[in-house]
């Protein structure tokens, strides 16, 4: 078992642990994964949510066996700051016109998208104009993860009646994570030559505990020896848990032991408040 997140050594953070990286232009999201995956030299790693390469901003970068928590990002509220640049002056109702796209839209993946090309939904929870300079709008989105901005912009020109095309975009939120703790590339090159020099403090500083994915999930504590029957494949049965939040069944929740090292992922298939039978039917075991 883990020990309690605040307490793992270097190579423990490297095998269960998340960079909130701050992607360059460029490269593509697989290729920074491999590159952070050789510079960590951990056998796996993989990003949260594709960026396409001119795309800069936030890509949490899970490592280890943290890998197995990708499943978590699938639903996550993603938030983009992009420049939209409008073929023609910007009309004085552009505000108003914007403000329409929240909600509820309808979009058709691109051509050169890695999903099948069928007309969907996504929520736009939050579409502000920060600003406006002659033909171009800048502007924040908050939407539903697989939301193309590229074509959100195409759509509000069509709307404005101008024609408009996406021009910079960045990521600022991959919840939980935002932009407000963002690490480079070059950060994490120079935190794992400090580690080697045996000055741990600046890795403890740009790789956080993998647990800090699960912040949103409902949280259940389980006992050590429940925690034991989990790593050898076993569900969590009732007698095992410790404390558990009012939640519906089919619910996906994160286990820890009472130290909150995360044990697993799994769906609620019964009665916390029973005596007997299991609770949590696994979905991921982390340990």
């Amino acid at each position: 078992m883990r020990g309690p997140p605040g307490d793992r050594t270097p190579d423990q953070l490297l095998e269960f642990g998340v960079v909130n990286l701050d992607k360059p232009p460029g490269p593509s999201a697989h290729q920074v994964a491999a590159w952070v995956r050789d510079m960590a030299g951990v056998d796996r790693a993989a990003h949260a949510g594709t960026l396409d390469p001119k795309v800069t901003g936030c890509l949490p970068m899970l490592l280890g066996d943290a890998t197995r928590l990708a499943q978590v990002f699938d639903d996550s509220v993603k938030e983009y700051v992009t420049v939209i640049e409008l073929h023609g002056p910007a009309p004085a109702d552009l505000e108003a016109t914007v403000s329409e796209f929240e909600g509820e839209i309808y979009q058709k993946p691109p051509k050169k998208s890695a999903v099948v090309r069928r007309l969907r939904t996504r929520e736009i929870h939050n579409l502000d104009v920060l600003e406006i300079e002659e033909r171009r709008a800048l502007l924040r989105v908050r939407c539903e993860s697989g939301t193309y901005i590229r074509k959100l912009c195409h759509d509000v020109g069509l709307a404005l009646g101008t024609g408009a095309h996406m021009g910079d975009l960045r990521r600022v939120g991959t919840e939980p994570f935002d932009d407000t703790d963002l690490v480079t590339l070059q950060d994490f090159a120079d935190a794992l030559a400090w580690a080697e020099e045996g000055d741990v403090e600046p890795l403890g500083a740009v790789v956080q505990p993998a647990e800090r994915v699960l912040v949103d999930l409902p949280r259940v504590t389980i006992a050590e020896s429940a925690a034991r029957e989990v790593a050898e494949g076993a569900p969590v049965y009732a007698p095992g848990v410790i404390e558990a939040p009012e939640v519906d069944e089919g619910v996906l929740v994160a286990c820890y032991t009472p130290d909150g090292a995360a044990v697993c992922l799994g769906h609620v298939v019964g009665d916390f408040e029973s005596e007997s039978g299991t609770v949590v039917e696994l979905e991921r075991v982390l340990v």
